[in-house]
């Protein structure tokens, strides 16, 4: 005997769930093309009853509407399923209905036979009113309800992106928790818009009802009259009971599944069930006891039936009677101080935003999305920032602001205004490298971050900018170049005493020796805090923050205790780090130095104590250097050469305090901070 071998599309299959739809979608299939026999036309309409009661009860007690993911779906599913039996019921009825009521199985002559009461005129009106209600009351509104609540939760999906991204910057939740609530609110989204669809679904099943209504009653009066010779009267008594009955077999599901589906779409987003909701919210001892007394006044009424309402006025009498009591029998609640919510509230107002995006309504798409590119470059920048740096950025916040033009940002330290800048989306920004306008066409603007001429160009015309050799940038990428030079230009007010403090007790266990020696005993925090902003003012990275301290501890044994006196010791400490950083492309320091001349004149222009020496120099004389030193600087700078200003180390702040006012990107060093290994070429002489 030959084993048999199921098929492997057959043996993969779960013999529960994956066999249960494949069967279904298939029974749907035979139905609408295979006429059936009365006995099988029962078990598909008992089939379509307890399914649809089944998903009745499954949304009264759900917690939450997306609790029951799979509901459009069935939904869809059942519909399909009642159409088919719709049509099979229709062939049997038009075929067979000359025989009799029991043509189209016992269920549907059943139903029918009930409904009719033995009044023909009757049933058919009830039965047009059970249509109805459908149609009009039920499906219409869910349908209404699906398509407010789907329009109306995407509309608030980037807001809740937004909140989501804050989160996340803030650090109150991580990357899986800001994952998986991204998850949820792609679900819920795509849930609220297959519910918008699914009710057009019991929409057309209503009106499909109707329509199955007519067809049965005129199209078996003809058929059975017509053709098979009954009486009028015999041909209106069989074929009605048959179109009533099947359109109860129908439509009483339909009429179920549709009240599930409304039920659905009109529960609020409150996580409970609906049946203990309603039992709280109705319990209140007061409303029982109105309407106790308005059944009881009800029923003393002439005329009225006193034995219903007075079971009614006492059942709920009762109800509020205990209700009120198990309130009286209950501690009460402890009074919470009412200074508490006050000063909670002031502290929350007095919070500040270190850094702040604010976007108008038209950018909000840059920072929404199931992965927004805007959130992964300031995470990345924060990256950066601490490698680079060494002291971790604080959260930049991103919230919308409707006071703004729609395609208008604005970046803020410390609630103050630094920068703002205007994008196009979804159009791309080109600048040309060797500067002026790029020859394309397109919408002429200036790059916001460091103001260069540039074109807004569209997709499609990006390869061709980048074959001109222009770089492109999006607009997503055009705002984090701002923030990333915004951060670098006050990046020393984002030092903080609390990161100052944080910075030190990250370090490693075999440095912790030296902070408890130099802080406080011979150094606060504070004044670290000023030295390492001096520091990241001047772009100085403080990831090297042990040999920082070295510098300090070593200033602190000299007696030297003014800020600007430990800032030469540690940059002299730094030499290497400030030679490698100044070091060009072509492997040496480019050096532009100061001749004597000016060095004895500015020299003899110090004035003061030794701790606190100032410049006084005359404005002519100070003008006359500037513009010498700014002819020099562009020289070289059109050359290729990023030029250093070499200086001796009493000059050295006092050189940068006037260069930063013209240029802030020249690095000033003195002839102490240069590594003995550098090598170095002098340039040009000032």
């Amino acid at each position: 005997m030959r084993d048999f071998a199921l098929p492997a599309w057959l043996s993969g299959l779960r013999l529960s769930s994956e066999v249960a739809l494949v069967v279904g979608i298939a029974l749907v299939l035979v139905i609408l093309v295979v006429p059936l026999p009365g006995a099988l036309l029962d078990a598909a309409s008992a089939l379509n009853i307890t399914a649809s009661v089944l998903m009745l009860m499954v949304t009264l007690l759900l917690a939450r509407p997306l609790d029951f993911q799979s509901f459009p779906q069935l939904l869809l599913i059942t519909t399909l399923f009642r159409l088919g039996l719709n049509v099979g019921t229709t062939r049997a009825i038009l075929a067979r209905g000359h025989e009799g009521p029991e043509a189209a199985g016992a269920v549907i002559a059943t139903f029918g036979r009930y409904l009719m009461g033995g009044d023909i005129l009757v049933g058919m009106i009830v039965f047009a009113i059970l249509l109805m209600v459908n149609h009009v009351v039920v499906s219409k509104g869910a349908s209404r309800v699906a398509e407010v609540a789907a329009r109306f939760h995407l509309d608030a999906m980037p807001g809740k992106q937004m909140a989501i991204d804050a989160d996340l910057n803030a650090g109150t939740i991580d990357e899986n928790q800001a994952r998986e609530r991204r998850r949820e609110l792609q679900e819920e989204s795509g849930f609220h818009g297959a519910m918008d669809g699914a009710a057009k679904f019991v929409k057309g099943d209503a009106i499909a009802g109707l329509v199955s209504t007519f067809i049965n009653l005129l199209g078996g009066l003809a058929i059975g009259v017509g053709r098979h010779g009954m009486g009028f009267m015999d041909a209106v008594e069989t074929y009605s009971i048959l179109t009533v009955g099947d359109g109860l077999v129908g439509q009483i599901p339909a009429l179920l599944v549709s009240v599930a589906a409304a039920i659905i779409v009109t529960k609020a987003a409150r996580e409970e069930q609906s049946d203990r909701l309603m039992a709280r919210e109705l319990a209140g001892w007061k409303p029982l006891a109105i309407a106790s007394g308005s059944a009881l006044f009800l029923g003393l009424t002439p005329g009225m039936p006193l034995l219903p309402f007075l079971v009614t006025s006492g059942a709920t009498g009762a109800a509020a009677w205990f209700r009120r009591r198990a309130e009286l029998t209950q501690p009460p609640e402890p009074e919470a101080p009412p200074a508490v919510p006050t000063e909670a509230a002031v502290s929350e107002a007095l919070r500040m935003d270190v850094l702040r995006l604010e976007l108008g309504y038209g950018l909000l798409s840059l920072a929404s999305g199931e992965a927004p590119r805007l959130t992964e470059q300031i995470r990345g920048l924060r990256r950066n920032i601490a490698q680079e740096m060494g002291f971790v950025l604080p959260s930049v916040r991103i919230q919308d602001n409707l006071d703004l033009p729609p395609d208008t940002y604005v970046l803020r330290v410390k609630e103050i205004e630094a920068a703002r800048g205007t994008l196009r989306p979804p159009l791309h920004l080109a600048i040309n490298p060797e500067g002026g306008t790029p020859d394309m066409p397109g919408e002429k603007t200036s790059e916001p971050a460091f103001g260069l001429p540039a074109l807004w160009i569209e997709e499609k015309l990006r390869e061709e900018a980048l074959m001109r050799g222009c770089t492109v940038v999006d607009c997503t990428g055009v705002l984090a170049t701002h923030l990333t030079e915004v951060v670098r230009e006050n990046m020393s007010e984002l030092l903080s005493y609390a990161e100052t403090q944080k910075l030190l007790d990250e370090l490693p266990r075999e440095q912790q020796k030296l902070v408890s020696d130099l802080i406080p005993t011979q150094v606060s925090v504070g004044v670290l805090q000023r030295l390492l902003q001096a520091l990241l003012a001047e772009r100085v990275s403080i990831r090297d923050l042990s040999t920082i301290l070295e510098g300090v501890q070593e200033a602190a044994s000299a007696n030297l205790r003014v800020v600007p006196q430990m800032l030469a010791i540690v940059r002299m400490r730094l030499a290497r780090q400030l030679s490698e950083a100044a070091r060009g492309p072509k492997g040496y320091v480019p050096l532009v130095t100061l001749s004597p001349e000016w060095e004895v004149a500015f020299t003899e222009s110090l004035s003061g104590p030794a701790e606190d020496r100032q410049l006084v120099l005359d404005p002519g004389r100070l003008q006359a250097f500037m513009q010498r030193l700014r002819d020099v600087l562009d020289a070289q700078a059109a050359q290729g050469e990023h030029a250093i200003l070499l200086c001796s180390g009493a000059l050295r702040p006092h050189l940068r305090a006037i260069v930063e006012r013209f240029r802030p990107s020249t690095v000033v060093l003195s002839q102490s901070e240069i590594h003995w290994r550098a090598r170095i070429r002098t340039l040009a002489s000032v």
